[in-house]
């Protein structure tokens, strides 16, 4: 069964057609990539996905469920956790307490609980921590759990972003530009983590990424927005040679030289 189904999905902001038309189905254990030029509708269409924006025609489906109309944090807490183009940290808090922020969808203490401070609290807090310090040596940060994460690097910052995405226990992780503006050897770095994430952690990816190395060779799908339409979709080999993605990227002067 697919995890992730997203049919025919149209958004129109005024009278500009952002996603038009776009239908994409995910498969449960697959990395995939949604590649396109700037203004192609990449994140537009994350932001459908995720309930920040409601489509105005078309439908999504998560694990069976349907999830048009529902709030972002619902959406989360069904199991489908983003990060951000623009990375959104809390940046004077610890980094062991992002983490713990990203688990709040998962701790159940009644108010009462929190009022009293009683044991079981103290109980599932402990146990919060030691799955947020898991999941910080998992993305390698663990021995920088309490620095402000301000003071991180920026290849690091990242991780702690998809740190803090895993902390949800997602089945789907959709990771918006995860190696923009990092160094190539970030990107190798990210690159290797990003498919531990499904090979060991077993989970879905969905990413938006213009590091065409970097989604050739970790991709099992990858759909092709243009102008908000999707153009193609296939594994690297169709995509590498499908001559309406080669104008997209390169312009129709370009296209007809190669």
């Amino acid at each position: 069964m697919a995890l992730l189904e997203a049919n025919n999905i149209t958004k129109v902001f005024g009278g500009l057609t952002a996603v038009n038309d776009v239908t994409l189905t995910i498969e449960q254990g697959n990395i995939v990539s949604v590649i396109g030029p700037n203004g192609a509708g990449k994140t537009t269409f994350f932001n459908i996905l995720t309930g920040i924006y409601k489509p105005d025609t078309g439908g999504v489906l998560f694990n069976g469920q349907t999830i048009t109309g529902l709030r972002p944090d619902q959406i989360a807490a069904l199991g489908m956790r983003r990060t951000f183009q623009n990375i959104r940290l809390f940046p004077n808090m610890t980094v062991l307490e992002n983490v713990l922020v990203g688990m709040h969808t998962h701790l159940h203490a009644p108010f009462w609980n929190i009022l009293l401070r009683n044991r079981s609290l103290r109980l599932e807090e402990g146990k919060a921590r030691d799955t947020s310090r898991d999941l910080l040596r998992f993305v390698g940060l663990d021995e920088k759990r309490d620095n402000l994460a301000k003071n991180l690097p920026y290849g690091d910052q990242r991780r702690l972003e998809i740190a803090r995405a895993l902390a949800g226990d997602p089945k789907l992780i959709l990771l918006d530009e995860p190696t923009a503006g990092m160094n190539p050897n970030e990107t190798v770095e990210a690159t290797h983590l990003i498919r531990r994430l499904r090979d060991e952690r077993g989970v879905t990816v969905v990413l938006i990424e213009h590091d065409m190395r970097l989604v050739m060779s970790i991709s099992e799908r990858i759909s092709v927005l243009d102008y908000g339409t999707k153009i193609a979709e296939g594994d690297g080999q169709v995509i590498r040679s499908n001559p309406r993605v080669i104008e997209a990227y390169l312009g129709k002067a370009a296209g007809h030289h190669g």
